[in-house]
């Protein structure tokens, strides 16, 4: 399970996923309905004159980060940091997942039904082609620091920050419309047009009919009074930083972040002001706040649960076992949700592309050639022993993925593309048919050239599970004759490689998913820069990259949901029968929650709406 998978949340696009599974899937959707820094604060001046005065104000410290309390309080642990605290810039599952609580747009998609429902917009019209929406907007919402939001904040957002191409929202990729220019018969791209018609009225047009137009208005809406001067100043990747006092960062979600300690936690506190209430007119959320402690690993998430030290905790399968029997005696409950929308993959570099900072290919040529044959990645697909993941690592609670959609996400999902079964002996034969042999006899196969195949793996630390997939992967591939370095990295500088150096020959890593697959458009179109073997193409580099991009963009325009459906099946099977990622497995999606909290009802989408939920406790 990806993070935001069980603390679901508002996300409109696919993200690098921790694979942490103590919360965890954009859409986003999942535990929490709400899609986390520098804590600046001094809670006491320490005296070096005197050791007794030292240790007081080391007591007080103690005592300030201390979070236990009568307060309705939610805690969880988790292995994944924030990367920034700037929501427009985020590309990774970590830093969404916290700064979702803060930021909403004017939609928001019900994790009970998975259908939209208004959110700072109130109300909405279209016209009859569905290319002119007019957006109502709550008059009773205010950010974080007081001021009104308006409809100037939402022409703001999508004017000067999502269709900013210096900025590089990682919004943005959901809102250029690509179609096909009827006169010249080449693909085309165009921005909708959003205008403030006054204070509260907001009007989107729309250049073609996009299916999935009222679900992308979940994307956050930012403050003009804080940002404008920060965009036209050049400087807006350098506001909310890391290093940011964490209370300066204003949505108007139910939450803001009261404060973030690096490598211990970050504590969310009630906004006292928030604009949505109950069917009893009482001010929500419930909760006055939520805690994430910040872990080393994934034994220590599993120990603070047993230790009753945090309230929920995303189960993973060889923990199922130790933890099903103890659900009386530690007051949780585990509750089973089926297969995540989130999918762990192995994925090669493809990029052609040169370093301008060194000079040197991101790929070195030979390494290249092996990446961008498509029987290699057959062959190694041959070699992922999926069954041994669901095993051994899963502990049964698994299954094997061959399709880029979950089941999850209904008739969208192909359950008939090509699979690619654990077969050492079809591996073998592909690999020998290329001329690819073990020529020098040292157990690893050398291409025609006399290069030895081989090349570094790398995955992200703190993450035991994907770590041991990597295990298995390079284990099969050491059995056809591959040899592969596998490397753990830490988690900003992995995320790095990905998304800015490219410096990176295969990765094992996960992407957060979600109901509708345009939410995947960031990684499946060539021309976006999560499509993560050869991100930001200014022309499709093979034929069935075209399709697919052809395939999305038109399953995108395409009301007919019958249609729609088998758009995005043929774009499955392309890929599969392509495999640009070599996919290994989905988890069973498992919550363990203590039996303190009213308004659980776990769906496909998560287990409550955060802003509903209650403690019955205290």
């Amino acid at each position: 399970m990806e993070e935001a998978d069980m603390f679901n949340w508002r996300n409109s696009q696919d993200s690098i996923g921790t694979g942490n599974p103590s919360c965890r899937e954009p859409e986003g959707a999942g535990c929490v309905a709400y899609s986390q820094r520098r804590w600046q604060k001094s809670c006491g001046r320490v005296g070096v004159f005197l050791v007794a005065l030292a240790a007081f104000a080391v007591l007080s410290l103690l005592a300030c980060l201390d979070d236990s309390s009568d307060e309705k309080t939610l805690t969880f642990a988790t292995i994944s940091e924030p990367i920034t605290l700037n929501l427009a810039l985020a590309k990774d599952a970590a830093s969404s997942g916290v700064l979702g609580y803060l930021f909403e747009g004017l939609t928001e998609t019900s994790w009970l039904t998975n259908q939209v429902e208004p959110a700072l917009a109130e109300s909405w019209t279209h016209s009859d082609d569905g290319l002119t929406w007019t957006f109502s907007l709550r008059e009773d919402v205010t950010w974080h620091d007081g001021a009104p939001f308006t409809a100037h904040d939402v022409d703001f957002t999508f004017n000067r920050i999502i269709y900013n191409e210096e900025i590089g929202a990682s919004a943005a990729a959901a809102f250029n419309f690509r179609f096909l220019d009827e006169t010249t018969g080449a693909w085309t791209e165009a921005r909708m047009t959003v205008t403030a018609l006054d204070d509260y009225t907001v009007q989107c047009v729309l250049p073609v009919p996009f299916a999935p137009f009222l679900r992308s208005m979940g994307t956050a809406i930012y403050p003009k009074h804080i940002l404008e001067q920060y965009v036209d100043s050049g400087t807006f990747d350098e506001v909310w930083n890391i290093d940011t006092d964490p209370t300066e960062v204003v949505g108007t979600g139910p939450f803001t972040i009261e404060r973030y300690v690096p490598g211990d936690r970050v504590v969310l506190r009630r906004n006292p002001n928030y604009w949505l209430r109950d069917d009893e007119g009482r001010s929500l959320p419930y909760l006055d706040k939520i805690v994430q402690l910040i872990v080393p690993d994934l034994k220590t998430e599993l120990a603070k649960f047993k230790a009753g030290e945090t309230d929920v905790h995303g189960v993973l399968g060889e923990e199922f076992a130790e933890l099903e029997p103890l659900q009386a005696e530690g007051n949780f409950t585990i509750y089973k949700r089926g297969p995540g929308f989130g999918s762990t993959f192995l994925v090669f570099n493809m990029n052609p592309g040169v370093n301008q900072d060194t000079g040197q290919n991101y790929v070195p040529p030979n390494r290249l050639k092996w990446f961008q044959n498509t029987q290699f990645r057959q062959a190694v697909a041959h070699s992922v022993d999926k069954d041994a993941i669901i095993r051994d690592v899963q502990h049964g609670l698994g299954s094997p993925q061959w399709s880029s959609i979950s089941p999850s996400a209904g008739d969208f999902h192909n359950p008939d593309v090509r699979r690619y079964e654990y077969d050492l002996a079809e591996a073998n034969r592909i690999l020998d048919n290329l001329g690819w042999m073990d020529v020098d006899g040292d157990g690893f196969r050398e291409d025609d050239a006399g290069n030895t195949i081989e090349f570094s793996m790398i995955t992200n630390t703190q993450n035991s599970v994907r770590e041991r997939v990597g295990m298995i992967i390079q284990q099969g591939l050491e059995e056809i004759g591959i040899r592969a370095d596998f490397r753990l990295i830490e988690w900003k500088p992995f995320v790095s490689r990905l998304t800015e150096s490219y410096d990176w020959e295969a990765v094992v890593v996960g992407f957060t998913g979600g109901a509708d697959p345009h939410s995947g458009i960031g990684l499946w179109h060539s021309s976006e820069g999560f499509h993560l073997w050869y991100p930001n193409q200014l022309q499709p580099a093979t034929d069935w990259e075209a399709e697919i991009d052809d395939l999305y963009v038109r399953a995108s325009q395409e009301l007919d949901r019958s249609k729609r459906v088998a758009l995005y099946h043929r774009a499955q099977e392309i890929a599969a029968e392509n495999v640009p990622l070599i996919y290994t497995t989905r988890s069973e999606r498992l919550s363990a929650v203590r039996n303190v909290f009213g308004d659980i009802t776990p769906t496909l989408y998560g287990l409550w709406d955060i802003r509903y939920l209650d403690r019955t406790d205290l």
